[in-house]
């Protein structure tokens, strides 16, 4: 999943349209489905998990429920902020899970060599609050506008404004006190 990644290609009519025919079982439109959307999931997942192995366990489980579950989707509304609602979900659930037990690999020094590094979504993990994080994500990755974006929070769109400037200017000096 490319670090450099911003934004997944397809708007939101088209990924609907894509959902609609999963939906009534259609597995080339599945499959295209998942090629466009996957980058953001991720990202979105990572930035919950801070792990890219969770990260990408989330995302295949997410595929799955979308397989799995296709049918609840209603035709018309917004299959981005089906998916991203399924993402928080499972990330959460497995931030949970992780709670009730610890584990076991933990405790062992460092990382494994394998496991690539996503330094934005690293610094927004470590920068951010949750509602900043998702936010910026939706804006950024999804391509949501701001009055969308507080439509599915139930923020004012003040305050989704004003987040999403705060934040960036919080990854901005972060970034610069990196360097």
């Amino acid at each position: 999943m490319g670090e450099g990644y911003i934004r997944d290609t397809m708007n939101k009519k088209q990924i609907d349209e894509l959902m609609t025919k999963v939906a009534a079982g259609d597995n080339a439109a599945f499959a295209r489905l998942y090629e466009e959307t996957k980058r953001g999931v991720y990202a979105f997942a990572y930035s919950y998990l801070g792990n890219s192995a969770d990260a990408e366990d989330v995302t295949e489980e997410v595929y799955f429920s979308v397989k799995s579950k296709a049918y609840q989707y209603r035709a018309g509304t917004d299959a981005r902020a089906w998916l991203f609602q399924i993402a928080k979900n499972l990330s959460l659930d497995e931030l949970r899970r992780r709670k009730r037990r610890p584990d076991p690999l933990d405790a062992l020094p460092g990382e494994p060599a394998e496991a690539p590094r996503l330094p934005a979504l690293d610094l927004m993990t470590k920068t951010l609050g949750e509602t900043e994080r998702e936010i910026v994500l939706l804006h950024a990755v999804w391509g949501y506008k701001h009055r969308e974006i507080a439509r599915m929070t139930g923020l004012p769109l003040g305050t989704v404004t004003w987040k999403y400037k705060t934040a960036l200017e919080k990854l901005r000096r972060e970034w610069e006190a990196e360097d």
